[in-house]
């Protein structure tokens, strides 16, 4: 008896397995499937090129590394897209979704006297910010966190205009008195992040009066491209992110969690 019923649990296994590899298999089977207890069969799902967005946004949140690695094996062979995780966990830092409870929190940096004169202009109207909190909500075309340490909220930060393989990031503002770490491991925790969805190198541009901020880019390997009559823009490679990540890892020597 005890055999019989190994043959069929390994037959079904075999069909979960076989589902969740298929291209042809229907996102809400796929959907079903990433709930499998099997890490095989969600790491399958997690390679299926047909696996729907948010299959992979739940996947992020999978404790499993095998798992983890088959999303990492995605994205280097598909198109990175956006993908907003609950929070990414790093050394000293978190960095998790910006959501409507947030409006007050970001609207007292962007309207800082000192930080916003960096940054574009915006409305004091709390419920302005309010309402862009609310359509970010079912915008995938764009990601913004609240860094924050173990105590207390510190920070933003935001990746957007997707072109191909490359990421652009920005609104990144970190409140005066944090420990100076703070902005390389939040730099390095969005670096490891893009990765994860696929992307491979990044482009951004910085304010030509924000010196510390365009230092701070080209000493991790950013290269000026260009610039306007107000920014400086720059890209960095892979190759440089990858460099600048392997040099400064003292400050995430461990691999981001996804949650």
């Amino acid at each position: 008896m005890s055999s019989t019923n190994n043959a069929a649990d390994s037959k079904a296994k075999h069909n979960l397995f076989r589902q969740a590899s298929c291209p042809d298999t229907p996102p809400d089977i796929l959907m079903e499937l990433i709930k499998s207890e099997d890490k095989q069969v969600r790491g399958a799902v997690a390679l299926n090129k047909n696996t729907p967005y948010k299959a992979i946004e739940q996947l992020l949140n999978d404790k499993d590394s095998y798992v983890l690695s088959c999303l990492r094996m995605r994205a280097s062979t598909n198109k990175p897209f956006y993908v907003k995780a609950n929070k990414v966990v790093g050394n000293k830092l978190i960095l998790r979704d910006a959501c409507l409870e947030d409006a007050a929190f970001i609207l007292e940096l962007r309207t800082d006297k000192n930080k916003s004169k960096y940054l574009s202009y915006v409305s004091p109207d709390i419920e302005k910010q309010e309402n862009w909190l609310k359509k970010y909500n079912t915008d995938s075309s764009q990601i913004y966190f609240i860094i924050q340490d173990k105590n207390d909220v510190i920070g933003t930060v935001r990746l957007y205009d997707q072109r191909d393989n490359s990421f652009c990031w920005g609104s990144w503002i970190i409140q005066e008195g944090s420990p100076s770490s703070y902005a390389i491991e939040s730099a390095m925790i969005v670096y490891n992040y893009a990765f994860l969805l696929g992307f491979l190198n990044a482009h951004f541009e910085v304010r030509k009066g924000n010196k510390s901020v365009w230092k701070f880019h080209e000493r991790f390997g950013a290269v000026r491209t260009g610039e306007t009559e107000e920014d400086y823009l720059y890209k960095i490679s892979n190759s440089s992110i990858k460099k600048s990540l392997k040099n400064y890892s003292r400050f995430l020597p461990n691999d981001i969690k996804v949650f």
